[in-house]
């Protein structure tokens, strides 16, 4: 039955462009390129840019998605960029262009399958694997380690970005942009998180180690604010974040903040050194071994029968106490202890 629920809430969580707005097709050198639909004359999407790579990718769900990356020769990360609903490659690639130029970044967007050009249905289990398929590539195509990538989620696209990012450990940096708790809570403001539920972020938020930029706009009249204000709070490190006052759920990238905190983030991000990452793993073991000392036995005294010869009691001390050899004047048996629980 909850997969029976999980189905249909799949189908009133998609809603991909139709007509799609540009199909791919091979070249005589079989090189994809990617043409609008849209118009009446058909156009190449960047036209002779050489710096965009058309790519056909298979996934494990044995769907063909595309995908479209964009090189940057000043860039030192790559932005995996996951879209929201309703929308494809051909109205996204300006946004890319422009992300492209002003952070600096290789930027990589594809399209989910049933989306655009890409084969398949939509679903949640389809988007994971699309995602999956396009990090395989980066990885072995381009050489790009999840040290040095970025994973930008937008909308329903926070799904399989926090996904990814939660297997990730390594991971530079994840953007939440309008990102949803999770599906159910977007449709009704409930508490509890059910087994039919969809892109259950709730859950794979506390999972990223890496920082977690979250932008939302505060008239959001679709994913409401409080699912990024959620996201921030559950984060494990946390960014400063955006909220884009008046901002709504499509128009985000129209306002300078926007832009220019995106700058700064992923500023920030290219000044972190591996040196610094182990220094902040480094500090939050040491957090998590306080805590787990404040609540361990060696704060608990224990009593030892009385010596039969002098009737002295002594104690058992934790190996973690200060090492005392208190010893019965007549035996000498010692009555400093280890601790059963060898804390």
């Amino acid at each position: 039955m909850g997969c029976l629920i999980s189905q249909l809430a799949s189908k009133f969580a998609f809603f991909p462009p139709s007509p799609p707005t540009y199909g791919v097709k091979k070249g005589v050198d079989g090189k994809l390129t990617a043409v609008y639909t849209a118009a009446s004359t058909p156009s190449p999407i960047g036209g002779d840019e050489s710096s965009l790579d058309v790519l056909l990718l298979d996934t494990k769900k044995g769907n063909k998605i595309v995908a479209f990356y964009l090189r940057n020769p000043c860039a030192r990360l790559t932005l995996l960029y996951s879209h929201g609903n309703a929308a494809d490659l051909g109205q996204l690639y300006d946004l890319f262009v422009q992300l492209k130029a002003n952070l600096r970044v290789n930027l990589i967007g594809y399209d989910y399958s049933g989306y655009g050009a890409s084969s398949g249905e939509p679903s949640e289990s389809n988007t994971y694997a699309d995602i999956d398929a396009v990090y395989e590539c980066l990885e072995t195509e381009y050489g790009i380690s999840q040290e040095d990538l970025i994973l930008y989620g937008q909308s329903v696209g926070s799904g399989p970005t926090l996904y990814l990012a939660a297997k990730l450990p390594r991971l530079r940096g994840v953007v939440l942009h309008s990102a949803i708790l999770s599906g159910l809570r977007v449709v009704c403001h409930v508490k509890f998180t059910f087994c039919f539920d969809i892109y259950k972020n709730v859950n794979k938020i506390q999972k990223v180690k890496c920082p977690v930029l979250v932008i939302h706009g505060t008239e959001d009249e679709i994913v409401n604010w409080f699912h990024g204000n959620g996201l921030w709070k559950m984060a494990r490190d946390p960014y400063e974040p955006l909220w884009i006052k008046g901002g709504g759920h499509c128009n985000l990238e129209l306002y300078p903040d926007y832009i220019r905190h995106l700058c700064r983030f992923i500023q920030e991000l290219e000044n972190i050194t591996t040196e610094i990452r182990l220094r902040k793993i480094r500090q939050s073991l040491r957090l998590q071994k306080r805590s787990h000392s404040a609540n361990a036995c060696c704060w608990i005294k224990f009593q030892l029968p009385n010596c039969p010869e002098c009737l002295n009691q002594s104690c058992i001390k934790c190996l973690c106490c200060p090492k005392r050899q208190c010893r019965c004047p007549k035996c000498w048996i010692p009555g400093c202890l280890k601790c059963l629980c060898w804390c």
